[in-house]
Parts: C-alpha cells; structure tokens; sequence
C-alpha cells in the first residue's frame, strides 16, 4: 500500500449522464429527448441496457481489459443546484454542514506521511481545490512544470526584498501569521526547484492527447513514474456545464477524457505502475433527465461516476436510473458518493474512513 496513489478527475460544470453512459435499451429515454438522445445504432454497448458515449471508444477498451467500475445514480440526500455549493459538498463530503477542509485533505492530515516530502498530495490546477485543503498539510498547486513557481521568485530582487519584509520585527503590522506564509512561501520555492530535478529521469512510454487534460496526465504519470512519495493527484476537465448545443460539447470533453485517459493508463502500464494508481471520477451533479429548449440540459442530480485502474473489480454496479420515477424531473441518487470514498480510503489508501468522513458508509465491492 505504500506506493499505492489516488487520483482524482473532476468533471467541472455537471456532466450529463445520461449521455455519458447511455440507457440505450429503455424507451424512456428516447421519449424524453427527442433530439439529444444518442441512437441505438451508435452507442458502445455494455449490455442490452447500457453503453459508453460513441466518442467514448478508447476508454471502452479500458472497460473490456476489466479495469473500469461504473457506479450508477451516485449523489447524496437533498442535493444542491449550485455550481458553487455542490462542487463544494463533493469536495468537503459534507452534505449537511460547512467544513473549511476537503475529504482528502483530512486524509492527508491523517496518514502520517513524511512531513518533510513537499509532494504528498499534488493539485495538477491553477488553484488549490478545495478537496485537498488540511489543517497540516500543504499541498502546491501545479498548473504546469514550466509554470510551477511563485511570480516573485522570478526576479531575485523582489524574493529578497519581501523577505526582508517579512522578518523585519520593527514593522507595526509584525503578526504571527507572516512566519505561516513565509513557511508556504519557502515550500513553494524549494518545490519548484526540486520538482523538475524529481521528475527528470522519468520516459513517457505513450501519446497523450494535446489537451489540457493530456498535459496534466503526462505530468501525473511523471510524478507517479519518479516515486517520489506522491499518494493523491487531482486533475480538472471540462466544462460540461451543456445548457445550449450539448452534443458538440460533451462529445468532444468526452472524447478528450476517453483518449487521456487511455495514454495515462498505457504510460503507467509501460512503466509497471498500471496496478498502483486508482482514478477516480466525480462532478458536481449529472443533468436532468429531459432536454431543455435549447439543446442541451440543466443542473440535475445523480450520475454515474468512474473508478480506474488500481485494484477496481471492473463492471456496472449501483442500481440504473429510473427514468419514469425521477426526483422532479431529476434522477435520484441510489449510492451516496461518501460510500464510494469510504471504499477508497479503506480498501485502496489504508485509513479509517470514518474519521475523515465523519461518519459510516456502506462500503462498496468495487476494489479487489
């Protein structure tokens, strides 16, 4: 379990999942969009019921090697229509509070990982995310390799200016948080020193999409291929926020996904390091079960989500929407998503699920 990483694809904006995983074989759906209902005829299909997105074909082949778990209407109770709000409560895994912390930033506080590894948890964005925020732990967030870095430090005038700054104890707003940030500041600086050194000797053995998404994933397998302690990655991709024109735009975000995906998994396999990374995926809320007027879908509900790789018994798992008895208009959730964490921080990451969600989830047979 040691080497053993998580990492996390945030699908921002609410991916539509009924167009991601098809319900081809029940009528329902064909009624209730006329003209975003993805044909029979071209659905990747799983079984007589269910299939992938056409443009979904590489990461197909990764559900026929058994390494994909599709879990079915995951949500939680009394879900929220907010971007902000239920991007939030994903993140926090509390549905029924406001939490400061992020669930895997609690894990990271948590699992007594070397305090000196700047590396223990990596966030592949512009800014941190919530979901990796701790009390202890301070995880970077790294746009790119090349980007990694404070602005500040890229004139050696400025960093030695500010630091003067900072320690100068005669200043009248002298506070205890100015050691707290000249702390970060210092692990900002030695990490984007020390990250390209790390990560140097690292091959891609594969060829990534020239996305954006393809360019956080390559870097992921770098960071993952260097052993350098990394436990929990998160990426971002979208936005599948598709009110208007939502076939162009979903197909395309999930042709870039399927294609990403299937390098990253092809890079780590070359390398030996296939069974050491889960994936998982997880967005804000799925769509609602009707098109709107406009060709595309609003803010829903429940949605399917995916986990990759690692230990993952593939298959379908979760009960399938319910396209006749929905929650007005909505699907309603079945597997509360903190079952699906409590699963992958006890079976694939080691600690007590309890302490981090605070609180007991069934546990999910979706990780060998």
């Amino acid at each position: 379990a040691e080497s053993r990483c998580l990492l996390i694809v945030n699908l921002q904006g609410g991916n539509d999942g009924l167009n991601c995983v098809v319900p081809h074989g029940n009528p329902d759906y064909y009624r209730v969009r006329p003209s975003l209902a993805i044909a029979q005829s071209q659905v990747l299909a799983i079984d007589a019921q269910l299939g992938l997105n056409p443009n979904m074909v590489s990461f197909k082949s990764l559900y026929d090697k058994g390494m994909v778990a599709i879990v079915q209407g995951v949500g939680y109770p009394n879900p929220d229509h907010s971007h902000f709000r239920s991007t939030e409560i994903w993140q926090t895994a509390a549905p029924d509070r406001y939490e400061h912390t992020g669930w895997l930033g609690r894990y990271l506080d948590d699992a007594g990982l070397p305090a000196e590894n700047l590396f223990n948890g990596v966030s592949l964005a512009p800014i941190l995310p919530e979901v990796m925020v701790g009390t202890k732990v301070d995880v970077p967030a790294i746009a790119s390799e090349a980007a990694y870095g404070l602005r500040i430090d890229r004139n050696p005038m400025q960093r030695q200016a500010y630091a003067t700054l900072v320690h100068d104890e005669r200043l009248p707003f002298s506070s205890p948080y100015l050691a707290h940030v000249m702390e970060i500041e210092d692990r900002s600086q030695r990490g984007s020193e020390e990250l390209p050194r790390l990560i140097a000797g690292y091959t891609t053995r594969a060829s990534y999409p020239a996305t954006p998404l393809g360019r956080s994933l390559a870097l992921a397998a770098q960071i993952l291929g260097s052993n350098i302690g990394t436990r929990v990655i998160y990426v971002q991709h979208g936005s599948f926020d598709t009110h208007v024109s939502q076939l162009a735009v979903q197909n395309r975000l999930l042709a870039e996904f399927s294609d990403a995906m299937k390098a990253f998994y092809d890079d780590l396999g070359a390398h030996g390091n296939d069974n050491r990374v889960l994936t998982m995926t997880f967005s804000e809320f799925g769509r609602r079960v009707e098109e709107n007027g406009s060709n595309g879908t609003d803010h829903g509900e429940a949605s399917p989500l995916f986990l990759i790789g690692g230990g993952t018994k593939g298959g379908i798992y979760g009960t399938a929407p319910d396209l006749s008895a929905t929650n007005m208009g909505n699907v309603r959730f079945t597997t509360d998503f903190r079952s699906v964490y409590a699963t992958v921080l006890e079976r694939w990451l080691g600690r007590s699920a309890s302490k981090v969600l605070d609180g007991t989830f069934d546990e999910l047979a979706i990780l060998a």
